[in-house]
């Protein structure tokens, strides 16, 4: 029975008190169990005479639910709770550990009146979610919001993704874990090519509380492109968006795995991982990026941005998708064994502080000894800090003379007004403004560095810490760290050096692999003009128009469900 009825202290739902009471297991009557719930902690304990093992303290932490039922016999007068834990357990065939999910079950049978057996099982399973909702993880400095309680969340399923399983990755794995958390869900299967685009761009989000896409990292493209193409797009862009990985690359659910600060995971782990963060429903910020094409066309990243190698081999690999994720590796090898080089003309605005990166490790564009160099970027949006260094300069020189359509050769203007922002077809503002970057037929800003090669065999700019659930490009990446990660390799390059650089970037080692052909800078905006005639551009993995771009990061502008 409950024990010290008398204090009412120890009758809180889990906030303050402790709450106490015995209760038998579900299976068995024989078997009782002491059980109390603290701020942080259910603890079990097996009420036996035998030796051994009778205590277990479940980290409310890792609880995402609870729930009160009566029994399957109408005869039983008893009723139930079961809370739903997911730790961190070892593995079962491999070192290391993960998510595991544990249920704990109870049998409250206080009395012989039904109705008040229920009525205790619903008041600890009230107390253990409540106290469980205060004990989201959170990561140290960061600052979170909470999506609204209950959720209504939309999860868009590509059944096309992947291998073809991410409706069977949803079903087996993940809609048990939020039916556990009481998560209501509108689950939308996609038809085509746009089709979530188009959807969310004409959705009533005011009945959404998240936007959930189980599937590749294209999906999320498109979501957050309809997003931004609203009239609406500053509140709908706030609407939280949650990852659940069901496709070839998982990008951005490897990289909001990493950010939780969790022990590396793939696959259905991975996929364990994103369901966990889904229902605790912890809310932080995501940059996003405003991509420019030659056409005039403009769209917005929260992934990456490439050309030449990485691309080349995200859109050839696609021949080999029905075997999951390792067609990157296929196409890595295949690319490697015919590894082109693309002419073109890179220039970039540096951060004001230079990347912290082991000495020695790669080179920088950036001479540490010339002052100028550590604040390119105005605080004010609207106008530039001209850099006046010699050397820098001879460097621009030495691009503008390439060709008389180089639009990279700087601006004799020391000042850069802000940017119109750009109209729809229908006359509508289209906002942000893209503050730093002039008009793509424009020269540079002088503040700019322009990049001395020309010959390259890849440009990556990243803006998460993974390009692929085994690919720890950027390693110093915050999904809200207000940077672009340029990583650019020189022509020059081994075969067997390129190969290297990959297979350390597993583990986020490719920067200290000391190749004198890798770059790699923080940068705010940058401009690509490829040279080649033929070639591929990628955004978040999707191909687009070949041709001169250019982009800038927006710090914070989107909400992403993370852990």
């Amino acid at each position: 029975m409950e024990k010290d009825e008398a204090d009412p202290s120890r009758q809180r739902n889990g906030a303050v008190g402790v709450l106490y009471g015995e209760f038998t297991d579900p299976l068995d009557d024989r078997v009782r169990y002491s059980v109390s719930l603290t701020e942080s902690v259910l603890n079990v304990q097996r009420i036996c005479s035998s030796p051994g093992r009778s205590k277990v303290l479940f980290n409310l932490t890792d609880c995402v639910g609870c729930r009160a039922y009566r029994g399957p016999d109408s005869a039983d007068v008893g009723a139930y709770f079961a809370a739903y834990f997911y730790p961190f357990k070892r593995r079962w065939m491999s070192a290391g550990v993960a998510r595991q999910r544990v249920e704990q079950g109870f049998r409250v049978a206080l009395v012989q009146d039904p109705l008040a057996n229920l009525q205790e099982a619903e008041r600890w399973a009230r107390a253990i979610r409540d106290a469980s909702v205060l004990q989201a993880p959170r990561r140290e400095g960061a600052v979170y919001a909470e999506v609204r309680r209950p959720c209504r969340v939309m999860i868009l399923v590509n059944p096309h993704s992947g291998r073809g399983q991410a409706l069977q990755l949803f079903t087996g794995h993940v809609q048990g874990m939020l039916t556990e958390a009481a998560v209501p869900y509108t689950l939308v299967i996609t038809e085509h090519q746009n089709h979530a685009r188009e959807l969310v761009r004409k959705a009533d989000l005011s009945q959404c509380d998240a936007l959930v896409i189980m599937s590749g990292d294209g999906l999320l493209f498109e979501v957050i492109n309809g997003l931004m193409e609203r009239e609406d797009w500053q509140e709908a862009i706030q609407t939280p968006l949650g990852i659940l990985p069901g496709g070839s690359g998982n990008a951005l659910a490897a990289s909001v795995h990493h950010y939780s600060q969790s022990p590396p995971a793939w696959n259905e782990e991975l996929l364990l991982s994103c369901g966990f963060m889904l229902c605790k429903g912890l809310v932080g910020s995501m940059d996003l990026v405003s991509i420019h094409l030659a056409s005039r066309q403009r769209l917005f990243s929260f992934l990456s941005l490439a050309w030449g190698f990485v691309a080349d081999v995200d859109i050839e690999s696609e021949k080999y998708r029905h075997v999951g994720a390792i067609r990157f590796l296929m196409g890595t090898l295949v690319r490697l064994a015919s590894l082109r080089v693309y002419q073109g003309r890179l220039a970039y605005l540096p951060v004001k502080e230079a990347p912290t990166l082991p000495k020695g490790s790669i080179k920088s564009n950036q001479p540490p000894s010339t002052p100028q160099h550590q604040s390119l970027c105005s605080s004010l949006p609207c106008r530039l800090i001209p850099n006046t260094s010699p050397n820098q300069n001879s460097r621009h020189n030495h691009n503008s003379t390439n060709s008389n359509h180089n639009t990279l050769t700087n601006s004799s203007n020391n000042a850069i007004t802000t940017k119109r922002p750009e109209t729809q077809s229908d006359g509508k503002t289209r906002a942000p403004e893209d503050s730093l970057l002039p008009g793509l037929d424009q020269p540079i800003p002088d503040s700019w560095t322009v990049v001395k090669e020309e010959d390259f065999v890849l440009v990556l700019a990243i803006y998460q810490s993974h390009l692929a659930e085994d690919l720890w490009t950027a390693p110093g990446a915050m999904a809200d760290d207000g940077v672009i990660h340029l990583f650019y390799v020189t022509a020059g390059i081994s075969r067997p050096a390129l190969l290297r650089l990959f297979l350390a970037m597993e583990k986020g080692g490719h920067l200290a692999c000391g190749c004198p052909h890798l770059v790699y800078e923080k940068v705010k905006a940058l401009r690509l003009e490829p040279v080649s005639p033929q070639g591929m551009i990628t955004v978040d993995g999707e191909m687009v128009e070949y041709g001169p771009v250019q982009a800038q990061i927006h710090p914070g502008l989107a909400k992403f469900i993370c852990g």
